[in-house]
């Protein structure tokens, strides 16, 4: 059986051989023969004149001859010439017509030449209507588009991009995109060269307009600008900032007047009455968490304000922390080993309330859910890029994975129970994240379920004094 498998493929590798051997020779058949009748239409003409000179030797002398050979031979070099005069002319604006005909050689040329130039010219109508094509569907797109080269000198742009920056896609083309939009913030973005979040950009050359901008880098050292009107998305947002603080200072009045009311009652020398005495205590706790929900619901409206400006000063950070340590101390009233660490010595450029809060609510989380008799760090250190860093390490429950990207939405709780048992309102991360992004700061979380957590702010070393 193998001597027959053997045998078929050694004759299956004949059959393609002869059939590969026969293209070749086809091939160079083809090639050859075209190679043959261009040499004998060249050749047609010399070998011509050359005969009836010989004839005209032998009959009228070798002078007539001559001269005849020579006049016959200047005719064909002056149409050669005259046909490369043609063909240069020609080459000259290619699209002003079609390749001039010639004859003899150039007959063939010239067809050759022709059909060439017309399956170019279908290529690029073919490419132009493609481009076309591009162009309006990009033209369609709800955002606008920038395309940048490296030094962000502007390439083409789509209408939309045009009504977005105030530009003129036929004048403002090659023109630095920066010296067209001119606002600081997007001047420093384009500069940065971070674009992981986008940027928010307001007070464009439109009034009112509020842009999301997205810079995407492709291809080689080429940037796609991309712009997006967000200002019905910012209306409602702003819409959505205003009715939770006037809610929330709404709400402020009346809880204060029922918790005066309820320590009033508790105060009472008459209340004897165990059921009585233990519903105006659960009536001040709730009320008073209510009163702690509405100071962060009001904190974060303030913090979300874009015309809230950030009020900078040197804030003195080890001096803060001590008395952070003292309140967490009085927090914990002993339950906890609370431990500061200050590394440095280094002071803050930012708002000494704003931090003071951030600092405050990571280690009243820490002391929150760090059960009994566990270990609490509060640590102050400069990393070795000199970005300054406050860390609070405790040897609590800890957070599991899926958990930690959602802990800074607001209201979000891994574990519904406890949070209400130790008086959180859900609200604190998603503050300390604010004050973060206002002092261009970031929030790290590092945690293992059932081995503690470690929150850390960390500064710019810019901000660092």
């Amino acid at each position: 059986m193998r001597d027959g498998v053997a045998g078929v493929t050694g004759r299956a590798g004949k059959v393609i051989g002869v059939q590969c051997v026969c293209r070749i020779m086809a091939h160079r058949k083809t090639h050859g023969s075209v190679v043959v009748d261009f040499w004998q239409r060249a050749l047609a003409f010399p070998v011509t004149i050359l005969t009836l000179s010989l004839l005209t030797w032998g009959a009228v002398g070798a002078l007539p001859a001559a001269l005849f050979f020579a006049t016959m031979i200047a005719l064909k070099l002056i149409g050669h010439l005259r046909q490369l005069a043609r063909m240069e002319h020609w080459s000259m604006s290619p699209e002003s017509g079609g390749v001039p005909e010639g004859r003899g050689a150039w007959e063939d040329f010239s067809g050759n030449l022709n059909k060439l130039m017309r399956k170019q010219r279908e290529a690029r109508e073919k490419h132009a209507a493609a481009l076309q094509q591009i162009e309006q569907a990009t033209a369609a797109l709800p955002e606008g588009v920038v395309i940048l080269d490296e030094t962000d000198h502007i390439e083409w742009c789509n209408p939309l991009a045009e009504r977005h920056f105030g530009l003129d896609g036929s004048r403002d083309i090659s023109q630095q995109i920066t010296y067209l939009a001119r606002q600081p913030e997007f001047v420093q973005y384009l500069a940065l060269s971070n674009y992981a979040e986008p940027l928010i950009l307001r007070g464009t050359r439109q009034d009112e307009m509020v842009l999301s901008i997205k810079v995407v880098p492709y291809g080689v050292n080429k940037k796609l600008l991309i712009s997006r009107d967000i200002t019905h998305l910012e209306r409602i947002e702003t819409m959505r900032r205003d009715f939770v603080a006037n809610v929330s200072h709404e709400l402020r009045t009346p809880l204060t007047v029922v918790n005066g009311f309820v320590e009033t009652l508790q105060d009472m020398p008459k209340l004897d009455n165990e059921m009585s005495r233990r519903a105006l205590q659960l009536m001040g706790e709730q009320t008073k968490r209510m009163e702690g929900l509405v100071d962060d619901l009001l904190t974060l409206s303030r913090l979300e304000n874009t015309l809230n400006t950030l009020v900078e000063e040197e804030v003195d950070v080890p001096v803060l922390l001590q008395s952070l340590y003292q309140d967490g101390q009085a927090l914990s009233a002993g339950q906890h080993v609370l431990k500061l660490e200050l590394n440095c010595t280094a002071r803050l450029a930012g708002n000494g309330g704003e931090l003071r809060s951030a600092f405050s609510n990571l280690l009243s989380n820490a002391i929150r859910y760090t059960p009994q008799g566990g270990e609490i760090t509060v640590c102050w250190s400069v990393h070795e890029n000199g970005a300054p860093t406050y860390s609070v390490k405790d040897s609590g429950i800890g957070i599991a994975p899926e958990h930690i990207p959602r802990l800074t939405e607001r209201f979000y709780r891994v574990d519904r129970s406890r949070s209400r048992e130790t008086g959180g309102t859900g609200l604190g991360l998603a503050i300390v994240k604010h004050i973060a992004s206002r002092h261009q700061a970031h929030l790290g979380v590092v945690s293992e379920e059932g081995s503690g957590s470690t929150f850390s702010i960390t500064f710019p070393a810019k901000r660092r004094l």
